[in-house]
């Protein structure tokens, strides 16, 4: 049957558009942004570091950044208490 494979995504920032046929090698290329020169690419989980390594040291690589999106809680129910909103005076207070 068909069997789910966890990914993860990486963000390389790149000097030019040339390297982006090497990159894909490596894993599947999701997003391109030539003017802001960066790609969004998916990778398997278990082979993250080790392309992560492979991909940093080519050329026209700047830097390599893995998403942060696995890292985040999904449930904030309460966006006060974590910090990431804080109440004004011209908000509703219930």
């Amino acid at each position: 049957m068909f069997k789910l494979i966890p990914r993860r995504s990486l963000i390389i920032y790149i000097n030019n558009n040339r390297v982006i046929r090497a990159l894909r090698h490596y894993g599947q290329i999701d997003y391109i942004s030539r003017r802001m020169h960066y790609v969004v690419m998916y990778v398997d989980q278990s082979d993250v570091e080790k392309v992560k390594e492979k991909i940093s040291r080519l050329r026209a690589v700047k830097k390599v950044e893995l998403s942060a999106r696995p890292d985040l809680d999904p449930t904030l129910a309460d966006l006060e208490l974590t910090g990431v909103y804080q109440l004004h005076d011209e908000d509703d207070k219930k």
